[in-house]
């Protein structure tokens, strides 16, 4: 397992002082009709009650912090990134304090109501292309193009930082006495930054804890990427779950999950909308459809030996 400075448990602990206090210390329980459906006592990470719905806030806060205080994104260096929604609101959210202009790709087939939110945060929104990777091509040549720097997610280890401080909290509230000691924790994975973070601080704080990423069965090139140990894409997608609709592997997410991740699942649609259905009743909260490719793992077996947790990781529907 590669070490990255980054990812170090002191970074982790500082990015949690240093992140938006709007993001940080979300809910966590153990959910009662959850645990009865599973058999297992399930913990529930709820990240979707922030100014942007999801747990993208907290790297995103990291990452725009780091950039401006080093100077390399500024008032006359705007920050350029590629999202399908949840990404560029938190990009957006972090660089107007910041004092510095944001620039948003996203596909032509992008959800309308992040489109909207990412705009009211002050980003500038380009639709292009038919897919998520077709607008990050158009970012990274529009960087080029106008002196902007192009923030990939998934390609900077601080993003992953930021993520890494939702495993923290979990562990906390373990020692705390709060929560039951987890046994799994399912991972939505779209390019990897989320269960690279979570995957850095489990393996410091809870290393019997098997770290599970889940992908859609109709976008899974992460999959792919860490079964084979090399990047690997695909040549299109097809899933609902619009947050992780990838086709193209992040190389240097697929080297930092060697170690980090033991194993990656694939869910099929009707699977993610069930489980979309039920965690909507049972937590009484909106969940979006990546949100959901977490609980439905855990229903999809084998049945964990010990607690598992549930990252409901936003709720732009």
């Amino acid at each position: 397992m590669r070490d990255v400075p980054e990812l170090a448990p002191d970074a982790v602990r500082a990015a949690h002082r240093s992140i938006h206090a709007a993001f940080t210390n979300s809910p966590q329980f153990v959910s009662g009709p959850l645990s009865d459906r599973l058999g297992v006592p399930v913990i529930v990470k709820v990240e979707t009650v922030n100014p942007i719905r999801s747990f993208k806030g907290r790297g995103t806060w990291v990452v725009i912090d780091a950039l401006a205080t080093e100077g390399a994104i500024g008032p006359d260096r705007p920050v350029v990134c590629a999202s399908a929604g949840n990404f560029g609101q938190g990009v957006a959210f972090a660089a107007g304090p910041a004092g510095v202009r944001s620039f948003v790709f996203a596909s032509q087939r992008a959800n309308r109501g992040k489109l909207a939110r990412m705009r009211a945060l002050g980003a500038d929104v380009r639709e292009v292309g038919e897919d998520f990777d077709a607008a990050v091509a158009a970012a990274r040549t529009f960087a080029a193009e106008n002196a902007a720097l192009l923030l990939v997610d998934g390609d900077d280890a601080r993003i992953s930082t930021g993520a890494a401080t939702m495993a923290l909290e979990l562990t906390d509230g373990v020692a705390a006495g709060a929560l039951p000691s987890p046994a799994v924790v399912s991972v939505p994975v779209g390019n990897g930054a989320l269960i690279n973070g979570i995957g850095a601080w489990m393996r410091h704080a809870a290393p019997d804890c098997r770290v599970v990423g889940v992908q859609a069965e109709g976008a899974p090139a992460m999959a792919l990427s860490w079964r084979a140990g090399r990047p690997i894409d695909t040549d299109a997608v097809a899933t609902y779950a619009d947050g992780i609709a990838a086709r193209v592997s992040i190389p240097f997410a697929v080297e930092l999950m060697d170690g980090r991740v033991d194993d990656m699942v694939l869910v099929s649609e009707a699977a993610m909308r069930n489980a979309q259905a039920e965690l909507t009743d049972a937590l009484g909260i909106t969940v979006e459809g990546a949100a959901a490719a977490s609980w439905a793992a855990l229903l999809q077996g084998p049945s964990p030996d010990g607690p598992a947790v549930v990252i409901v990781t936003g709720s732009n529907v």
